[in-house]
């Protein structure tokens, strides 16, 4: 027969040992609720109400209070991009910073240059992720996720940039001056003219935009061919760090929204050491550390290299940017602007 006293009583002990000699209640800490759309939708209202949402939600609403304070505290805005953001329509969310002046530099990759040009001429087209490569790359189309890029984007592209290289070559010639990545690419602005273009706004809100890794893409494959007649073309890589190292050391403090990772992310965490780190740093991306990769790695470990400031207000929101960024400006950059239209209208009334 089974003893069943002994069993409870060993249970009993057992229950005991691990139990906390004293239970925290947290009375008083956010309790956790999404937002009551019973109430209908008040866009302020869900915004704020992220931050109790929890997991990446909460994240984001701490992004958004983060690019508040930049702007509070008139920091030189950082704003870094993989080139995935402009094939998304991130383009047109990162346009609009750069069109209102609500960024201060740019940094990207090649893709983030040539894209933003490509898309003037001819835009990119909604496709699916699950399409046969073998029978796109038949049919002259290329994929980037589930959007979609033939071949004839890049016809347009060659040549349109035969003539900015030809441009550019002369200038080089008159002046025996070397453009960096950041002065060609403001050629590009102003050449491409158009106003849907992040370049082109760039260009004409003096906004630099640097992108060391310019030859990493179809613009690369471009130089080769134009280099094979102009042998003397040259662009200065050097120079493009000099130049974003020296706006950095004249920043009093300076904030970092970071899209992604790659040579782009890195880039412009480097050139912040040389001020101690950034001041307020978001990041916005997918990566994980455990591979040891600087795209993936997290601002704790940007903190060990003096990217970042050890007491910088500063957050990580793993999520795909193309959802993260766009509720990121609105909150942080329009909302704020919509705020301040409404308080100045309200001086205004009073005054009269």
């Amino acid at each position: 027969m089974k003893n069943t006293h002994n069993t409870r009583t060993i249970d009993a002990a057992h229950h005991h040992q691990y139990m906390p000699k004293e239970t925290m209640t947290l009375d008083g800490q956010p309790t956790i609720e999404g937002y009551d759309f019973e109430k209908g939708l008040d866009f302020e209202a869900f915004l704020k109400s992220l931050f109790k949402q929890g997991f990446q939600a909460t994240h984001l609403s701490q992004g958004i209070e983060i690019v508040k304070a930049m702007q509070r505290e008139k920091a030189t805005i950082f704003l870094s991009y993989t080139s995935n953001q402009v094939s998304c329509g991130n383009r047109e969310v990162i346009k609009y910073l750069v069109k209102h002046k609500k960024v201060d530099v740019l940094v990207t990759s090649a893709g983030g240059i040539e894209e933003d040009i490509i898309k003037c001429l001819k835009p990119f087209v909604l496709g699916r992720f699950d399409v046969s490569g073998r029978m796109m790359f038949e049919n002259g189309v290329n994929r980037t996720g589930n959007i979609f890029v033939p071949n004839d984007r890049f016809a347009y592209f060659e040549k349109f940039m035969q003539d900015v290289f030809a441009k550019a070559f002369a200038k080089q010639q008159k002046t025996g001056q070397v453009m960096c990545p950041k002065d060609f690419i403001r050629e590009l602005g102003l050449a491409i003219n158009d106003t849907s273009s992040i370049l082109y706004w760039a260009a004409k809100n003096n906004i630099p935009v640097f992108c060391p890794g310019l030859i990493d893409g179809s613009l690369g494959d471009l130089i080769f061919f134009f280099k094979q007649s102009h042998p003397e073309f040259m662009l200065d890589i050097t120079k493009e760090m000099k130049d974003i190292v020296n706006l950095v050391l004249n920043c009093e403090k300076t904030g970092g929204i970071l899209l992604g990772g790659g040579i782009s992310k890195h880039f412009a965490l480097n050139a912040n050491i040389f001020r101690e780190g950034f001041d307020y740093v978001v990041y916005i991306n997918t990566g994980q550390e455990f591979d040891g990769s600087d795209s993936g790695a997290r601002i704790e470990e940007a903190i060990t290299w003096g990217k970042v400031k050890p007491d910088a207000p500063a957050v990580k929101i793993y999520c795909d940017a193309s959802i993260a960024f766009p509720l990121l400006v609105a909150g942080g950059f329009v909302e704020e602007e919509e705020k301040g239209k409404e308080k100045k209208g309200s001086k205004d009334a009073h005054k009269v």
